[in-house]
């Protein structure tokens, strides 16, 4: 079912393997021509502009941009029991993993009487993005509202696009969602017109005069969503920060014979359902494993929920079969394939795991599937996709946190400092810079 890419027997180098292995291809750049004028609409309109893309992407106009206070409350209390009971899970997992994250503040004598200070501080306010595309993603609203509490955010905005079927509301679910986290600035908005609404904030809101304020910009924007979503984020950045700009989803499975094909199977599957463009990718130095492989796959796939979604993504170019000739290759290729999700079902799976260097996240053994991050694991999943792995890691607390460094010296310290700093300062012909240090070293206070 999956196309095979061999490479035994070649010796490639990271760059030629990594022009070699499979890949979807997403234009951003092209995206973002396309969502210039929504942005640049939103920055001028407001939240009028917000409501007409509203109206002409999503085929409705929403009644409220922000979400009433009792739409909150309704969802949650509609909430499916387990599906409660879920994210309560989930939330507690989050936390626990999130707060180990944050980092302690610490003071550094530098000298006798000179002190630096490491704090970290969080940004005052964030915007966090939470998708309804193809699916629903309650589960994205816990990885970005858990990972923003937890770094100590006063105040977060979370936008998710308005559903005809909910008469212009987000999806219940992403509602109740953000009311069992205490979350009760939500706005109807998707797309590129919400991450506007993000950046540059609005006014305008239908119905009210002109002027008056529907949402503040945010310092920081976050999470998932489509090639449009991550143009958006690309163009607004420098307004504000941005977590990445987040592909389709990937994952990739290191394995040999020791792991069950039916597992390795029914991994590659679960990532290939959220969308057409998914990549499932199977490294492996063992064909008759490939095979096994291949064969339940091909079972599953027919008999999936959204068979005909599975089918167009393990059939595309961005999924395949990788053979390699051993483990040490193995591990080449999944460091050089840098994926959003790589599982490692190996013997000795924990070693091996800690030898690989590029990767959004990484599940150890036969018993922690990447399904298990998506929802409540405690690490998050909101992870760099298509090669990004190289240099950019998973959402965290320090996607919302700032080190700010406080210096604190006595005139003492100073005094002893001065001779290097006028030498710096004469190097570098900038004498009112010894002058601000020796006006206090003859001060009398």
């Amino acid at each position: 079912m999956l196309r095979r890419i061999d490479l035994r027997g070649r010796d490639l180098s990271r760059a030629e393997l990594a022009d070699t292995l499979p890949r979807a291809e997403v234009d951003v750049a092209s995206a973002a021509e396309v969502v210039r004028p929504i942005l640049d609409d939103v920055r001028d309109r407001g939240a009028v502009a917000v409501r007409d893309a509203a109206e002409r992407l999503d085929g409705i106009r929403p009644e409220h941009l922000r979400v009433p206070a009792e739409a909150l409350t309704s969802a949650l209390e509609g909430l499916d029991p387990s599906v409660r009971a879920a994210l309560s899970r989930a939330a507690e997992h989050l936390r626990a993993g999130h707060a180990a994250q944050v980092p302690a503040d610490r003071s550094t004598e530098i000298t006798p009487g000179g002190v630096v200070h490491q704090r970290w501080l969080p940004v005052r306010r964030v915007g966090l993005y939470a998708p309804g595309g193809l699916a629903v993603y309650p589960s994205s609203v816990m990885m970005n509202v858990v990972a923003a509490q937890s770094a100590g955010v006063e105040e977060l905005a979370v936008v998710s696009p308005p559903q005809a079927a909910f008469d212009g509301l987000p999806h219940p679910t992403i509602l109740a969602a953000c009311a069992l986290l205490g979350v009760t600035e939500v706005y109807a908005a998707g797309g590129a017109q919400a991450i506007g609404l993000l950046a540059y904030g609005a006014a305008g809101e239908e119905g009210t005069p002109d002027d008056a304020v529907l949402a503040e910009p945010v310092d920081v924007v976050t999470g998932p969503g489509n090639v449009y979503v991550a143009a958006a984020k690309r163009l607004v950045h420098g307004l504000v920060g941005i977590d990445a700009e987040a592909g389709t989803t990937e994952i990739a499975v290191l394995a040999d014979a020791s792991a069950d094909p039916l597992h390795v199977a029914a991994d590659l599957l679960s990532q290939a359902e959220h969308d057409p463009a998914a990549a499932s990718v199977l490294i492996t130095a063992d064909e008759d494993f490939a095979n096994e492989v291949d064969a339940q796959l091909e079972g599953l796939a027919a008999s999936t929920r959204h068979a005909e979604r599975v089918a167009t993504a393990l059939g595309g170019r961005q999924s395949a079969i990788v053979l390699v000739d051993d483990l040490d290759a193995g591990v080449r290729v999944a460091d050089a394939y840098a994926a959003e999700h790589l599982e490692v079902q190996t013997e000795d799976a924990a070693a091996v795991a800690g030898r690989i260097r590029s990767a959004g996240a990484i599940f150890v053994g036969g018993y922690s599937p990447v399904p298990l991050g998506d929802y409540l694991a405690g690490s998050n999943h909101v992870l760099p996709t298509a090669g990004t792995a190289r240099f950019a890691s998973g959402l965290s607390v320090m996607a919302y946190l700032k080190p700010v460094q406080v210096i604190e010296y006595t005139k003492d310290a100073l005094a002893a400092e001065a001779p290097y700093v006028r030498a710096f300062a004469e190097a570098e012909d900038l004498p009112a810079h010894a002058d601000a240090v020796n006006v206090r070293r003859f001060s009398s206070r």
